[in-house]
Order: C-alpha cells, then sequence, then structure tokens
C-alpha cells in the first residue's frame, strides 16, 4: 500500500500533490491507447493520492475538420472530474495550435482573442468552470510575453482560472511575465540528461516565487530502460537522434540509474525522480516531477518514490550522468525556438 502522497505548494498560493500524473501519455502520440484503461489509470492515480493532474488543449488524436488543437486529452479527463472534481488540481495549457508530433506542431498563438477562445474551449471539454492552473504551453515569438500574461491575468480576475503558469520559457521572459501576474509555475524539461533549465531558469523560478513542475522526469521513459528500438519506432520518438542514432551510445546513462537502484532497493524510475526533488532542495524551490504512464503499477511506483533518499556520493555520480548523454533535447518536428534554451541567453561568467 502505498503511503499518503504529501502536498507542496508551488508559487502564488496553488497546493498540489508532491507528485503529478502527465496526461499526454494516454493519447497516442507514444502509441496505441485504449480509452477505458487510461481512464482507468486517472482513478488508480487520485486514489494514490497522485492528485496534481496535467493536460493541454493539443493532446489527443487529431479530428478531421477540427481547425485547432481538438481536446480529445481533455475529453478523456473530463470523465475522471464529472465525478472527482474536488480531488483533483487540474493543469492545462494553450497555445500550440498545430498537432504534437505532427507537421504543424511548432505553430504558436498568445494573442488575447485567442487566449479567451482557447480557455473557454478547454473549460467546455473538461466539463469544469475553472481551471486551477493555466498555462501558455509555448508562447508567440513575435508578441510580448507581458500581452499574453496580461490576457490570461483577466482570466483569473473573471474566475475561470485561479493561477497562471508558463512552459519552456527563458529567464528573462519568465521575469517580465512575472511582473504582470504572479506565476505559479513553471513547466519544462528536466530530468538527468535534460539540464539546460539549471543554468538560469530554475533561479529564476526560485527568484519570483514560482514552483517547478519538470515534464519528461524519466526521459520520456528512457531512464527507466523501458524503451526498445522497437517501442520507440511505434511513437512520436521514432525520429529523433538521442533515441535512435544514440541509443546504444546512452544506455550507460541508464546503467548508472539501475545501479545505484540496486544499492537503495529502487526501481530506475524511482531513483530519477528522486534526484529530480533532490535538485529542487538543492536549488531551494519546490519540484513537482508529472512523468505519465498507462499504468495503474507505474503510477504506485512512482508515487512510491517519494520514499527513495539519495545520499551525497550517489547524488554526485548521478550528476555525472548528464556527461555521458549523446544528443540534445530538441525534437525533429519543432523549429528553432521551440524550448527556451534554444532562446536562453547564455550565463554571464
Amino acid at each position: 500500500m502505498t503511503e499518503a502522497v504529501p502536498t507542496v505548494r508551488l508559487g502564488d498560493g496553488l497546493t498540489v500533490s508532491r507528485i503529478g500524473f502527465g496526461g499526454m501519455a494516454l493519447s497516442d502520440v507514444y502509441g496505441d491507447s485504449d480509452p477505458g484503461e487510461a481512464l482507468r489509470t486517472l482513478h488508480h492515480a487520485v486514489d494514490q493520492g497522485v492528485t496534481f493532474i496535467d493536460t493541454a488543449d493539443v493532446y489527443g488524436e487529431p479530428r478531421d475538420g477540427v481547425d485547432g488543437p481538438a481536446g480529445t486529452n481533455e475529453e478523456l479527463i473530463a470523465q475522471l472530474l464529472a465525478d472527482r472534481r474536488d480531488e483533483v488540481q487540474l493543469a492545462t495549457k494553450f497555445g500550440i495550435t498545430g498537432e504534437v508530433g505532427g507537421a504543424g506542431g511548432s505553430a504558436t498563438r498568445g494573442d488575447r482573442a485567442y487566449v479567451r477562445s482557447a480557455c473557454e474551449a478547454s473549460l467546455r471539454r473538461l466539463g469544469i468552470d475553472v481551471i486551477d492552473l493555466y498555462y501558455l504551453h509555448r508562447r508567440q515569438l513575435d508578441i510580448p510575453i507581458e500581452e499574453t500574461v496580461g490576457a490570461m491575468a483577466e482570466l483569473v480576475a473573471e474566475g475561470k482560472v485561479r493561477h497562471l503558469g508558463l512552459s519552456e520559457v527563458t529567464a528573462t521572459e519568465l521575469r517580465a511575465a512575472a511582473v504582470v501576474h504572479p506565476i505559479a509555475a513553471v513547466q519544462s524539461e528536466w530530468s538527468l540528461w535534460s539540464r539546460d533549465v539549471e543554468a538560469r531558469v530554475v533561479p529564476a523560478a526560485r527568484e519570483v516565487g514560482a514552483g517547478f513542475v519538470p515534464y519528461s522526469p524519466l526521459g520520456r521513459g528512457f531512464l527507466t530502460g523501458a524503451m526498445t528500438p522497437e517501442r520507440i519506432a511505434g511513437s512520436m520518438l521514432r525520429d529523433e537522434p538521442r533515441f535512435v542514432e544514440h541509443f546504444a551510445a546512452n544506455q550507460p546513462v541508464v546503467d548508472l540509474v539501475r545501479a545505484i537502484g540496486r544499492e537503495i532497493g529502487a526501481t530506475p524510475a524511482q531513483v530519477a525522480l528522486a534526484w529530480l526533488w533532490a535538485q529542487g532542495e538543492a536549488y531551494g524551490l519546490p519540484v513537482v516531477p508529472i512523468p505519465g504512464t498507462r499504468s495503474p503499477h507505474r503510477v504506485t511506483e512512482n508515487a512510491e518514490a517519494l520514499r527513495v533518499r539519495l545520499d551525497a556520493e550517489q547524488r554526485s555520480r548521478l550528476d555525472e550522468a548528464a556527461e555521458l548523454v549523446h544528443g540534445d533535447r530538441n525534437l525533429s518536428f519543432t523549429t528553432k525556438g521551440w524550448i527556451s534554451a534554444d532562446r536562453e541567453e547564455a550565463p554571464s561568467t
């Protein structure tokens, strides 16, 4: 039986479970999924105390004749919320107007009219009156971020949104946004093999009082050793050098995580998650990873990572894993500027 999952306060007074659930894994981007099994996994997560559920309007399967995000992942999660809304802290996102993993995946909008229409569409699909945490998924680079966040702040004033978040923003963008409205959370990729945010974004989040929500905390499954060439070939990662061309070269990272797991009686996933929480303590800000899975068993495994403790020597060895990584975290279907590292200024020396 999993011990009760504790809560933690992010920024702006938002309290969530110490580990969240990434809903994107329940859609077809990582291969075919079964809606019934997906809903059972969601209910199991909440049963375990993993009540911070993350989705986005762009997650899910495209529909013929639908212009923009189809929102099928939000519709799936709406079935959970219909019975358990009061138990869930719900986060969703807007801003990407093309299919994730598709040719139009890099298209973005952040104008005031779109902010409002996207929020209304998400509320309708989710079947709720208010979104707990509303993220700008990707900013439209030719619109000042202050303008987009200003439109989001109007939604808070109107009671349609409780808290604001930003995904894949630079430190400069985050500071500018926080002047307009408090930012509860920054969501960016952060894991043992994706650490660029530590240079500037993580310190900026601490500075403005935002929490950090790492997505893909298990390296899209690679750090667990579960990603085989066959599984990769059937997912949106099939053209990604880090997973395909460098598959064998990156196995030493997996071997290191496994070795430390054997030392402390933990799975590779639990080691990777424990390392992230330790990083949050080192940087002085709340960190709430949102691993995704289709398996109730994995939900339990991930939640039990909260019991795992790494000593200084183990953390030091894991810190060195970054030097073993081949390939960067950019995805082939995106354009330059898609992740914060593309736009981030070099750290001053």
